[in-house]
């Protein structure tokens, strides 16, 4: 994976400070860009670039753009969110298929999702407890009824999710946070007593499963693997044939406040961040305004997560929810925990549309305030698995079992034109196009750095300016393709 690394001199003015998710501020300092030349990364369908190095700009004079331009329109000196990062799930199903691949292929990935050079540069990890689709059997941490947890145990995640999980670490210069969701508690505390299907924690076991998150954590920390938070609930809305546990927005709230903030305080780990929701954009702000009004709860939780498969009709999907979340609760962070392509289909490795659809999601939800971005599997082998009840699905990368190579799909490429320019700490800014069939958004990164991406979901060739106060550089977006300028 030759990804050319760029440098050029960095953007010296200085923009106010602004902390966490605030609204807008002005720039204590006009912004200029006077000498700055804008190096241009392209990945392009019907083509070879990918994530390649194609073209160098200059500003030049421009004052009011005509109408028939199409111009995207960048304002550094308002600043929005502050940029958390990307990453993916380093799952059961995500392990096996690495360990099942040859020695150099296994540091190839490594580099490929985690170096900021030769790759692209993941901060985030997240992780099961207890098993889930994505794991080859159904396993918990303890024996069939240990309410007292006293047989808790992580050595079926000692094989390789854990080791796989220290090796991403490592790659990543020991820079990822890592997070870990339950898809279902053990069945016997279920109203159920089944781990798939649905159910409910039984409320005489509220303290029982509060408490294993804290074992989890603990014995993971004793095995290497620092653990950045969790979040509360896999799905709490969803009843799968896979592992799965509902909870209404009240009773995620309730367990929350009431037992598993506090027991998380009194063992030790109130630094440990919490995630609620962990579900789609269509009911998020329903969940939040339960979560974030209730001033108890409230004190214990980072943000509240999000996956995007509400748009089950084929129709829009619901941004414009994050927006209300991110007006009504600014001080709350919005994190996008899982997403992939589903319906795995071999045939479909070099499909367009696997990579179009992270961008443009990714695109709208950080316009929207997002704070950071987690992909679901990482890796997963050449049948769309492992996985226990054959949900089988895609990663930007597949292992093949059976040949030992790599298959990098283009979502790959499509995540990386975010994850390896916008580096933790940057801030949103303002970045607006003048026609529909480019999407765009943009960061300032804390060294000064501009990053701005724009996506051509069209089929056209399309000049465009990249328009900043009274200049603008003069770019084409290639028809299907993803683009990241930076000055």
């Amino acid at each position: 994976m030759n990804i050319s690394k760029f440098g050029y001199p960095l953007l010296c003015v200085l923009l106010a400070a602004c902390n966490g998710n605030e609204k807008a501020a002005p720039a204590s300092e006009p912004f200029s860009i006077d000498g700055k030349k804008v190096v241009v990364y392209t990945t392009a369908d019907s083509s070879n670039l990918r994530l390649s190095t194609t073209d160098t700009l200059d500003f030049a004079e421009k004052k009011q753009p005509f109408e028939n331009e199409i111009t995207i329109f960048v304002d550094p000196s308002k600043t929005f969110q502050t940029y958390f990062g990307i990453g993916a799930a380093l799952t059961d199903a995500s392990a096996e298929t690495f360990y099942k691949l040859p020695k150099d292929k296994q540091q190839e990935l490594l580099a490929a999702y985690f170096s900021t050079d030769k790759g692209i540069g993941y901060t985030v990890g997240r992780t099961n407890i207890n098993s889930c689709d994505f794991s080859s059997d159904m396993y918990t941490y303890v024996k069939e009824g240990d309410k007292e947890l006293s047989s808790f145990n992580i050595e079926h995640d000692r094989k390789y999710k854990i080791p796989f999980i220290k090796e991403a670490m490592a790659a990543s210069g020991n820079k990822m946070n890592l997070f870990a969701s339950p898809w279902s508690p053990p069945a016997f505390m279920k109203d159920n007593n089944d781990m798939l299907h649905g159910g409910k924690l039984k409320m005489e076991f509220n303290e029982s499963w509060a408490m294993y998150y804290t074992k989890f954590i603990k014995e993971y920390e004793k095995a290497g693997v620092p653990v950045w938070g969790i979040s509360v609930q896999n799905e709490p809305m969803a009843t799968q044939r896979w592992e799965s546990c509902l909870y209404t927005g009240e009773e995620e709230r309730d367990f929350l406040k009431n037992h598993l903030g506090p027991t998380m305080a009194k063992e030790g780990l109130k630094d440990k961040k919490i995630i609620v929701w962990d579900h789609n954009r269509d009911m998020i702000y329903q969940r939040a305004q339960t979560y974030f009004d209730d001033a108890e709860a409230s004190k214990y939780i980072w943000g509240i997560g999000f996956h995007w498969y509400e748009d089950w009709s084929g129709g829009t999907p619901m941004y414009d929810n994050l927006r209300r979340v991110y007006e009504a609760f600014p001080d709350k962070n919005i994190f996008f925990t899982e997403g992939c392509a589903e319906s795995f289909d071999s045939t479909r490795y070099n499909a367009w549309v696997l990579g179009e659809e992270y961008g443009r999601s990714m695109i709208n939800d950080f316009n929207n305030g997002m704070v950071g971005f987690t992909d679901w599997n990482i890796l997963l082998d050449e049948k769309g698995g492992p996985n226990h009840v054959q949900n089988f699905c895609f990663a930007p990368v597949h292992g093949d079992t059976r040949t030992g190579q790599l298959i990098y799909t283009n979502a790959y490429y499509y995540i990386g034109h975010f994850s390896k320019f916008i580096k933790p700490g940057a801030k949103r800014i303002i970045s607006s196009s003048s026609r529909s069939q480019l999407l765009t958004t943009a960061f300032k990164n804390e060294d000064g750095k501009i990053v701005v991406i724009v996506m051509n979901q069209g089929s056209i060739k399309t000049p465009y300016n990249l328009w900043i106060n009274g200049k603008a550089a003069q770019a084409t977006a290639l028809p299907h393709s993803i683009s990241t300028l930076i000055f």
